[in-house]
């Protein structure tokens, strides 16, 4: 399933791993600010979240640690959006 197709489901949630200073230059409307620094304390509450989850960053690499991690943890339905303006322009744009 493509990015794309993943950002159509009501229920998706962003999670952008950069630095909250990174965060602040620029984001995808809507997403959740969650260093991948912290990811390990933030288990629990990634667990939690319904939907699926896209993890995006600047360029990919820290999205893809993220997201193996999490895996190991058990978290399920994970997708690595690459970076937040690849997720930003497939969420804008059309079919």
């Amino acid at each position: 399933m493509s990015i794309k197709e993943v950002l159509k489901d009501p229920k998706v949630k962003i999670i952008d791993v950069r630095s909250p200073m990174e965060f602040q230059g620029g984001h995808v409307v809507g997403s959740i600010n969650i260093p991948l620094n912290e990811i390990p304390q933030k288990v629990s509450e990634i667990k939690s979240m319904e939907g699926p989850l896209v993890l995006c960053c600047a360029a990919g690499a820290r999205s893809g640690q993220a997201i193996y991690f999490l895996q190991e943890q058990g978290v399920k339905d994970l997708h690595n959006g690459g970076g937040w303006m690849d997720v930003q322009w497939a969420q804008n744009s059309e079919s």
